[in-house]
């Protein structure tokens, strides 16, 4: 059985690399990067609002976020990674076999994911956006951004592969998302053009998901001509859904 070994799997990570960068920068600033993660959602929250980030890792950025809300809900499948004893009052954290959304269903306004939906197997990844689905109140809203695999692979098989083989399971493209989104009862799905943070625009991913299509046609060659900061904001494979 897959459920379960995401938990096993990085717990012993983290037992055997005790300088793994997730645990030595555990109570580091790192503030750009959080700061840019935040400016990104914010459009997103309200005051009223309850977040729930799926693969919170350490909490910093449910940490920033909280002021921002009624509540947080940072979910992880790793205890060791979000063991910490400074987490605001409405910071509720609350462990994941990997699939699973520990919280009652319609109870969540925003839910949120970077760099999560590569980690999973397909068919699990599936079952997640699944449970997200249920999670979120009608009118509900999830932002998932992961590494565009037409711009991969973006884990250590990028040096010896064309496609991912590490830790990333499988990386999608803005139209995987479009298509697996609808199949779970999405009623609409949005592709978010941004860099560093900074939003430039909002658009109906079939509209990036063709333009995917064209340049997917291109030899595999010429992708290396579309890595600079323009390409990665349009194939950023950073989309919202809503409910």
């Amino acid at each position: 059985m897959r459920i379960g070994l995401y938990t096993e799997c990085y717990e012993e990570l983290f037992r055997s690399v005790g300088d793994h960068p997730q645990l030595a920068k555990k109570f580091d600033n790192d503030a750009e990067r959080v700061r840019r993660r935040l400016r990104l959602l914010r459009p997103l929250l309200g005051c009223d609002a309850t977040l729930l980030e799926i693969g919170a890792g350490d909490c910093r950025l449910s940490i920033a976020a909280a002021p921002h809300v009624r509540k947080v809900i940072p979910v992880d499948v790793a205890p060791a990674i979000m063991a910490r004893n400074d987490l605001p009052r409405n910071v509720e954290p609350c462990l994941s076999d990997g699939t699973s959304i520990p919280v009652p269903a319609g109870s969540v306004d925003v839910a949120y994911s970077d760099q999560l939906m590569e980690h999973l197997h397909p068919d699990d990844a599936l079952e997640q956006l699944r449970n997200i689905f249920i999670a979120l109140k009608p009118g509900g809203r999830y932002l998932c951004i992961t590494p565009n695999r037409l711009l991969g692979p973006h884990d250590v098989s990028r040096y010896f592969d064309d496609v991912a083989t590490g830790l990333h399971l499988r990386e999608y493209t803005t139209g995987d998302l479009r298509r697996l989104m609808r199949e779970v009862g999405f009623r609409e799905v949005h592709s978010v053009i941004a860099a560093k943070g900074v939003r430039f625009a909002q658009v109906p991913a079939g509209i990036v998901a063709a333009l995917e299509a064209a340049a997917g046609a291109l030899p595999r060659g010429l992708w290396s001509m579309l890595s600079g900061k323009a390409a990665n904001a349009l194939f950023g494979a950073c989309v919202v859904a809503g409910k």
